[in-house]
């Protein structure tokens, strides 16, 4: 009795724990597409660095990690309150974990090899970039697309956003939903068990999920 109900844990946590994984929309991806252009009348807003940051969150059968990165420049144009156009830079050398201590050499291990030619490279591709393609409206809800370049490859994602205003205008903020993308579109391929035969419990999933806060300031 006491082994079935600790197979019935098990199961339970094991569902659990895959189903809250995918509590997370991947976003619609496709190929890239030409930039949007905004009006002549779209006022520019600055992105403010300090406050601009990529939340991240990497799974795997036993657990998960999860950090932020940092966006090191970019604007928006924005016409009564609607983004028309922009781009922002992904500083890639700023990923961080903050799941494990600082101090903690599983931190630096795991930093290290995320940084590594195994994930993201960033000796060879230090930045990522989004490019604004176009915003629409979908089932009551903001939809951002844009460019995603990421190592060696580009594709278009859309994903749900909030955007305000202060009161005097002089700045915007935009928070994403938490969405995910499939990490192996973009060449990000270690672990990864839809490309890897016999990995075992010891895959990596394909879906990153990410959360962008950018805040801008009026130029």
């Amino acid at each position: 009795m006491k082994t079935s109900y600790l197979k019935i844990i098990a199961l339970v946590a094991f569902v659990a724990f895959f189903s809250c994984k995918n509590d997370a929309k991947e976003a619609e991806t496709t190929s890239a597409e030409d930039a949007a252009v905004a009006e002549s009348t779209a006022i520019t807003y600055k992105t403010n660095t300090a406050n601009s940051t990529i939340e991240w969150k990497g799974s795997k059968p036993l657990g998960s990690h999860n950090g932020v990165i940092a966006i090191s420049e970019g604007s928006v144009m924005v016409n009564d309150g609607v983004i028309e156009s922009g781009n922002f830079i992904i500083d890639m050398n700023t990923i961080t974990v903050v799941d494990i201590p600082a101090e903690d050499e599983g931190n630096a291990k795991l930093k290290g090899h995320l940084t590594s030619a195994d994930f993201f490279d960033i000796e060879k591709y230090p930045t990522a970039k989004f490019e604004v393609t176009g915003v629409s409206t979908a089932e009551g809800k903001t939809m951002l697309s844009g460019n995603l370049t990421l190592k060696d490859a580009t594709n278009n994602i859309s994903f749900p956003v909030e955007t305000s205003m202060s009161e005097d205008g002089s700045s915007m903020k935009l928070k994403s939903e938490t969405f995910t993308i499939d990490r192996t579109k973009w060449n990000v391929k270690y672990g990864s068990k839809s490309l890897f035969d016999n990995l075992g419990d010891k895959f990596i999933n394909d879906d990153i999920e990410l959360k962008i806060t950018l805040v801008t300031n009026k130029a």
